[in-house]
Parts: structure tokens; C-alpha cells; sequence
């Protein structure tokens, strides 16, 4: 590894060790950031929507980094840091019974009436027709990720991990919702 890098993850591990709060927050928002980059690239926008990529920055630091901090936490404590078969399999359930589910729908409501500046009339019908489908999408794709996380990655890197999976959700999610607008225009 270069001497630049190996020092840029040096002091990555060090401010994840000293601020693991912040580093993940950090680390969420600029993943989100990237992946809405990549997001409007794709979808054909030729000048990046500045205000949109630092609405997803923020969602990223505000919500996606502290919540995955705290909720990788609290299954470690609620399930005492073992990693067998069987609570690893009790982990993934609860995580996708409580926050996925939380994490899409929030997602969604961020993203249609923040970002997109939508009127609750037309959120509360989009999410009731698109919702069940990206939830269930979700549920074929975060519990394998759930079991890698929580079975291989140690827990200071957990959200770091789920960070950069969500990077790649992310972009999936603003595909999806990208083409559902165009579609209706």
C-alpha cells in the first residue's frame, strides 16, 4: 500500500477510534454524497443539482451514520457481541424487522418531500404505491449484507461497511425514484 494511503487510513482508524460517532457520520454523509454524484450522472444530468447532492450529504451525517452507530450498538449489546450462526440469524431479523424498514421509508419521505419539494398529498400515494416494492427489493438484498456485517466485520467498521453497500443502494434508490419521475412527466 502507498505511504499516502497507508497514512489516510491510519488516521481514519485512529478518528474512528477516538471519534466513532463522528468519523461514521462523517464517513455516511460522504458516501451519500458520492453516491448521488454517480446517482445524476447516471440519470443523464448534465450539471450536478447542487442543493439535492447537500440535502443527501446531510441525510447521510444526520440520520444514516448516527442510527447505524447506535443501532449496531444496541444489537451488540442486546445479543453480547456473539457472533454463532444463530444470533447472527437473530440480528439480521431484528435489523430488518425494525430499521430497514425505517431506513426506506424515511428515505423515501426525505427524498420526495425534501429533496424533490413535493406536497404530502402526492408522497402519501407514491409511497403507498412504491414502498411495499422497495421494501421487498430490500429484503432480498440487506439480510446477506446483515449477515457479512455482523458475522465477519468487526463492530467499529460495521456502518463503515454498511456505508458503502448503502453507497451502491443509494444509487439504486435514486434510479428508481429518478425513473418513476420521468415516467409520470
Amino acid at each position: 500500500m502507498g505511504t499516502i494511503a497507508k497514512k489516510g487510513l491510519q488516521s481514519y482508524m485512529l478518528q474512528l477510534q477516538h471519534h466513532p460517532l463522528r468519523t461514521k457520520a462523517i464517513t455516511a454523509g460522504v458516501l451519500s454524497g458520492i453516491s448521488d454524484i454517480v446517482s445524476q450522472k447516471l440519470s443523464g444530468i448534465q450539471k450536478i443539482q447542487l442543493r439535492r447532492l447537500l440535502l443527501k450529504v446531510l441525510f447521510g451525517f444526520a440520520y444514516l451514520g448516527p442510527v447505524g452507530h447506535f443501532m449496531h450498538m444496541l444489537l451488540d449489546k442486546i445479543f453480547k457481541g456473539r457472533k454463532d450462526t444463530k444470533t447472527v440469524a437473530k440480528k439480521v431479523v431484528v435489523e430488518q424487522l425494525t430499521i430497514s424498514p425505517l431506513n426506506n421509508m424515511l428515505f423515501m419521505l426525505y427524498y420526495a418531500l425534501v429533496i424533490e419539494g413535493r406536497p404530502w398529498i402526492y408522497v402519501k400515494s407514491k409511497l403507498k404505491k412504491e414502498y411495499p416494492s422497495v421494501q421487498l427489493t430490500a429484503w432480498t438484498f440487506w439480510p446477506v449484507v446483515g449477515w457479512i456485517n455482523h458475522r465477519h466485520v468487526p463492530l467499529q467498521m460495521r456502518v463503515i461497511f454498511q456505508s458503502m453497500v448503502a453507497f451502491c443502494w443509494g444509487i439504486f434508490l435514486n434510479l428508481r425514484a429518478r425513473s418513476m419521475a420521468i415516467a409520470k412527466a
